[in-house]
């Protein structure tokens, strides 16, 4: 069995390998927090951090030294296919921290709240705990940025997905490094959100680090379950400690259901809203529809309705995994369309 995760109750923050001592005095201390599903954490998890690290030394060293990573697995509430328990999830990334880093840690508290938690809140948390610790020693507030993939930005960029008051916190007070995925094109990405930001008063972009990838790495969680169910190799794509953990406890070898109970939003999904409408995004246009629909992806909007169509099957290919990926649900009806623009309503979530 899995070893059991901390409760609330017993919760205390990882800080065993944070850096408490700057390099140069006058520099701001820097962590990176990367949310996700993390099921399983591969070697493109861990190089996300390598590769963020780099860019800050190339391009922010003046102002900036990073002094920590987090990895803050979801909870059991992302209710998403493939996703293993909390408890196998957090092991396993805690594992290959363990034997391939020293300095990144795995923070459970996402992965023990007995509710989604959005992203923004994440931040807050590992904010407020490195302050409490950093401050006393280095005499300056410490920054916390996001890290993730462009998928990541790019259903930011997605009217619905994300809630703009939201993104405003994340881009607006965090920032984030987007690792650009190959295929990637960032800069249609930013264009939406530069408007967004710009009805706020605000400027995002400022605060959005695109890291180019050197050496191309695409290893997705995905296709990853998908060699383990097909019984093939993933060696070298995983921690070999990763790799033992899931034999040993005979994780990803059933097929894939996708379980449409959620607690709260998920690219490309909506949640309902508290009036008793679904939010459905698309890149244009936000509908509204009735709550009789949980949940549901746009297929079209035909002038004063839409038409949206159910398909039972779920593209392996196409699951959230936090390296890029959509879950393809549709559900049939027709529907009155009430068109909006982004709207402030939705809370949205990265897809990890």
């Amino acid at each position: 069995m899995a070893r059991l995760m901390q409760s609330l109750e017993d919760y205390h923050f990882p800080s065993h390998r944070l850096l408490r001592t700057l390099s140069d005095p006058s520099k701001t201390p820097l962590v990176l927090v990367a949310c996700g599903s993390f099921s399983p954490i591969t070697h493109m998890h861990l190089r996300m951090f390598e590769m963020a690290v780099d860019y800050v030394k190339q391009n922010m060293a003046a102002e900036y030294e990073v002094v920590g990573g987090y990895l803050s697995p979801v909870s059991d509430r992302y209710n998403k296919a493939g996703l293993a328990s909390a408890a196998h999830r957090v092991r396993m990334c805690e594992l290959a921290c363990d034997e391939t880093s020293t300095w990144l840690m795995v923070d459970p508290w996402e992965a023990i709240q007995p509710d989604y938690q959005p992203t923004a809140v994440v931040l807050d948390h590992i904010a407020h705990e490195i302050s409490a610790i950093l401050e006393p020693m280095c005499r300056k507030p410490a920054r916390v940025m996001l890290l993730g993939g462009s998928d990541l930005l790019q259903t930011m960029s997605q009217p619905g997905v994300w809630s703009l008051s939201d993104l405003d916190h994340i881009l607006g007070t965090y920032g984030i490094f987007v690792i650009e995925r190959s295929g990637s094109v960032v800069a249609d990405v930013l264009a939406p959100l530069t408007e967004w930001s710009e009805r706020r008063g605000r400027n995002w972009v400022e605060n959005i680090h695109v890291v180019r990838q050197l050496i191309a790495n695409d290893i997705s969680s995905t296709r990853i379950r998908q060699l383990i169910r097909q019984g093939m190799s993933v060696q070298y794509l995983l921690p070999a400690v990763v790799i033992e953990y899931i034999r040993v406890h005979g994780l990803y070898n059933e097929h894939e259901e996708f379980r449409e109970t959620r607690s709260s939003s998920m690219p490309p999904l909506c949640r309902l809203e508290r009036k008793g409408k679904a939010l459905l995004g698309t890149k244009s246009q936000l509908l509204a529809v009735p709550a009789a629909i949980p949940m549901a992806r746009c297929s079209s909007a035909l002038g004063g309705r839409a038409k949206l169509r159910e398909t039972a099957r779920v593209d392996e290919a196409n699951q959230t995994d936090g390296e890029g990926s959509v879950v393809e649900l549709e559900v049939e009806v027709e529907v009155e369309v009430e068109v909006n623009g982004a709207s402030d309503r939705s809370r949205g979530r990265r897809p990890s």
